[in-house]
C-alpha cells in the first residue's frame, strides 16, 4: 500500500506572515527520503474549530497526518486537545514526561510555572516522542487506519524530533526510498534550461527531472524511487551524467548550498586564501562566504568601499582614474581587485562596482551596469554586466552581481576562463 501524507502546521503567526513555515519544508524532505508521499500542506490558526475541520479534511485524503505546533503550555496551544477529541481519545497524564519537563527547566536554571505540566498530558495509548530539545513532548498513534504524529513547532525542536523520534515510528510504513540529487546551474536562465531539456524531462518517469528557478540561477532536481537508497542512486547517475554533458561547466555543483560553498571549498582544497572589495553589493559577497561555518580557513576579509575616498585611500585606486571615469568602470573594478589582494594579503581577490538602483548614478550610468573583477596570481580578469533586464529590484541586482563575482572565482579554481560565458 502506498501511504499519503498531509502536514498541518498550526499557528496564527504563520498565517500572519510573522514567521516562515520552514517545518513543512524540512518534514517534506525527510518524508520523501522515507518513501512517503506528501500530497498536502495546510496551515491553520490557533482555533480549535478550524483545526478540527482541517483534520477532518486531511483524514479524507491522506492516511498519515503530521501536525506541527500547538503543543506548548499556553492557552492557545490546542493541537493535542483538538486531535485527541477528533480521534475519540482521552488525554492522560504521563508522570515521566512531567519529570522530563522539570529536569529541562533545572538544566536551564529557570523556574518552571505549573502550566508547563499541561505538556505532560498526551492521548491515551500513544507512543511518546521524547523532546530532548525543548519542553513539549510529541506523540504518535494509529486510529482507524490513520497514522498521526504530533510535533512541536519551533524548528530547532521539530526537525531533530522528527529524525530521532518520529522517523523510526514511521519507518514501518515506508515502501522503498526516494532519493534526490540537485544540480546547481549558473549562466543560463530557467526557460532556456527547460527548453534544452524539455523532451528528456517529459520522457522520464523514474527518475524524474525538474527545473526550479532560484535567485539568479537554476536548480535541476533528479528524483528516483527504489527499494534501497543504493538502487535509487543508480537510477539517478546516468541522468546526472547526461545533464552535465549537455550543460557543461554551467553546472557548478551537486547538492551544494550555493556558489559560495563551492568557492570556499575549492580555495580550501588548494590552500588558497580569498578576499573581497565591494561597492554596490555592500559586503554581500563577504557575508555569503562567512555565513558558512569554518570560512576563516580560507577567507581573510573584505573591504566595503562604498565611497570613492575609500576606493582611493584604502584600496589604492587611482584618484585620477576616479575623477576621469567615475567609480563604475572596468578600470576601477580592476584596481579594486588588485588593491584588495595587496591590502588583505590574499591569493584571490574579487571586486564589484556598479549601479544597483533604483536610479542611475551621477554620471548617468544606468541601473544594472556592473563590473566585476578577479585578481589572481596569474592575472586579472574583468567582466562587464548589464543586469537591468534581469533585475528590476535593487536587491536582485546585488544578488546577481554577487553571483557573477563568485562564479569568476569558481571558474578560475576549476581551470576555466574566469570571464567566461556566465
Amino acid at each position: 500500500m502506498s501511504h499519503t501524507v498531509e502536514i498541518i502546521s498550526v499557528g496564527t503567526e504563520l498565517l500572519l506572515g510573522n514567521i516562515v513555515n520552514s517545518d513543512a519544508q524540512d518534514l517534506s524532505r525527510e518524508l520523501s527520503n522515507l518513501g512517503l508521499n506528501v500530497l498536502y500542506h495546510s496551515v491553520v490558526g490557533d482555533n480549535p474549530g478550524r483545526l478540527k475541520a482541517a483534520v477532518a479534511l486531511a483524514r479524507d485524503r491522506a492516511d498519515v497526518l503530521i501536525t506541527t505546533g500547538g503543543l506548548g503550555p499556553t492557552c492557545d496551544d490546542l493541537t493535542k486537545q483538538t486531535l485527541t477529541e477528533a480521534f475519540g481519545r482521552q488525554l492522560v497524564f504521563h508522570p515521566e514526561c512531567a519529570e522530563g519537563i522539570k529536569r529541562f527547566f533545572a538544566r536551564m536554571g529557570r523556574e518552571m510555572t505549573e502550566n508547563n505540566l499541561q505538556q505532560a498530558y498526551l492521548p491515551e495509548g500513544c507512543t511518546v516522542l521524547d523532546n530532548a530539545w525543548g519542553t513539549a513532548p510529541g506523540c504518535a498513534f494509529e486510529a482507524g487506519g490513520t497514522y498521526v504524529v504530533m510535533l512541536p513547532g519551533p524548528p530547532r525542536e521539530c526537525l531533530p524530533m522528527f529524525r530521532e523520534r518520529a522517523m523510526p515510528w514511521l519507518a514501518r510504513l515506508s515502501e522503498g526510498r526516494i532519493r534526490s540529487r540537485t544540480l546547481r546551474v549558473f549562466g543560463m536562465g530557467e526557460s532556456a534550461v527547460e527548453s534544452l531539456l524539455r523532451d528528456r524531462m517529459n520522457g522520464l518517469t523514474n527518475p524524474t527531472l525538474a527545473p526550479y528557478a532560484k535567485e539568479g540561477e537554476v536548480e535541476l532536481r533528479i528524483t528516483a524511487k527504489a527499494d534501497t537508497e543504493a538502487e535509487a542512486d543508480k537510477l539517478i547517475a546516468p541522468i546526472e551524467a547526461e545533464v552535465r554533458a549537455l550543460l557543461g561547466d554551467l553546472v557548478y555543483g551537486a547538492d551544494v548550498s550555493g556558489l559560495e560553498q563551492v568557492v570556499l571549498e575549492g580555495a580550501r582544497e588548494r590552500g588558497l586564501t580569498l578576499g573581497t572589495a565591494e561597492s554596490c553589493t555592500g559586503g554581500l559577497i563577504a557575508k555569503r562566504i562567512t555565513d558558512i561555518p569554518g570560512s576563516a580557513c580560507a577567507f581573510k576579509g573584505g573591504v566595503v568601499s562604498y565611497h570613492c575616498e575609500i576606493k582611493a585611500g584604502v584600496l589604492g585606486v587611482s584618484q585620477a582614474l576616479l575623477d576621469e571615469k567615475g567609480a563604475v568602470c572596468a578600470e576601477v573594478a580592476r584596481e579594486m581587485a588588485l588593491g584588495a589582494r595587496k591590502v588583505l594579503g590574499c591569493d584571490l581577490a574579487v571586486s564589484v562596482t556598479g549601479v544597483a538602483g533604483p536610479d542611475p548614478d551621477e554620471r548617468g550610468n544606468p541601473v544594472g551596469l556592473v563590473f566585476t573583477a578577479l585578481a589572481a596570481p596569474d592575472g586579472v580578469w574583468v567582466k562587464r554586466l548589464n543586469l537591468a533586464s534581469q533585475a528590476a529590484r535593487r536587491d536582485r541586482t546585488r544578488n546577481l552581481a554577487a553571483n557573477h563575482a563568485l562564479d569568476m572565482v569558481r571558474r578560475w579554481l576549476s581551470g576555466l576562463d574566469p570571464a567566461g560565458p556566465a
